[in-house]
């Protein structure tokens, strides 16, 4: 009677931790997609370390909004792709919203499929060109005003060890690193912080026509940014289909400063629900 209460037990142990897991799979797909800041493109929206939840619910569905599981060191990598390819393929979304400029949005990769979180600049049809640093929608600037610096400390940074790039380069580990800081107002009237490092290849470019069904990316810091200014075969992003949206960063959890999340006494104690604009 003991050893069949005992089994009973370990059966029921079992049922609940697969229920759990079925619940949080359902919620990361339907609802919330947690995301971790591993580098500094969107600084200083968004510092490396920042943890935030993404909400799938903004633009629909689509088979990006199923989750892929990558754990390295176990060999595990299964990707979107794996559980819904069926659904990739037409550039359409289940209950799909259109994103707004200014969003910060996190998007699979179009070629790789990692996950990868920047902001909305280009929509459908538009022309994009960046010119001495400023960014020009149909052929007309974006108003930008200068905000002082941005300021950290150099030297290896998140569970990467990625140090920051200086405009007062070269800068010791422990030293200031400073970056310009610029107000960028997008023609509907939202801003946002931008960062600039001094004169890159990437201040100058063709123009770009974003096709339709697709978005132009940019990162806020913008000396230091992959994004659709490059082109896939190079490793950049190129322009991003509507399918491959995985859902709207709005609102920062909390942000570690450390090499883990888990290090919680490096914790940014000015980050705890920070809204994202």
């Amino acid at each position: 009677m003991a050893e069949e209460k005992k089994g009973n037990a370990i059966v029921e142990t079992i049922k609940t931790i697969v229920y759990a897991l079925l619940i949080a799979g359902v919620f990361r797909t339907v609802f919330f997609q947690p995301f971790w800041i591993p580098s500094g493109s969107m600084k200083d929206t968004l510092l490396i370390g920042d943890f935030l939840f993404v909400n799938k619910m903004a633009y629909g569905y689509s088979y990006a909004s199923c989750p892929s599981i990558i754990i390295p060191r176990f060999g595990i990598n299964l990707d979107a792709e794996d559980f819904c390819g069926w659904a990739d393929g037409d550039n359409t979304r289940l209950l799909g919203s259109e994103p707004a400029r200014g969003d910060v949005a996190v998007f699979r990769h179009p070629v790789t499929g990692r996950d990868f979180i920047k902001r909305v600049v280009g929509l459908p049809g538009e022309k994009i060109q960046i010119k001495n640093a400023v960014l020009h929608i149909d052929g007309a600037p974006v108003k930008l005003e200068a905000d002082g610096t941005f300021e950290e400390l150099a030297g290896p940074q998140g569970p990467q060890g990625l140090s920051p790039r200086c405009a007062n380069a070269p800068v010791g580990d422990g030293g200031t690193c400073l970056k310009e800081k610029f107000v960028e107002t997008l023609p509907e009237g939202t801003s946002h912080s931008v960062l600039n490092i001094g004169p890159q290849p990437s201040d100058n470019t063709p123009v770009f026509t974003v096709p339709e069904g697709h978005y132009f990316m940019m990162g806020d810091n913008r000396d230091n940014s992959t994004d659709s200014r490059f082109r896939q075969e190079v490793g950049g992003v190129g322009f991003v289909p509507f399918e491959n949206l995985v859902g709207r960063a709005d609102r920062v959890m909390f942000s570690s400063a450390g090499r883990s999340m888990l290090y919680f006494w490096t914790w940014r104690g000015d980050r705890f629900f920070e809204k994202i604009e």
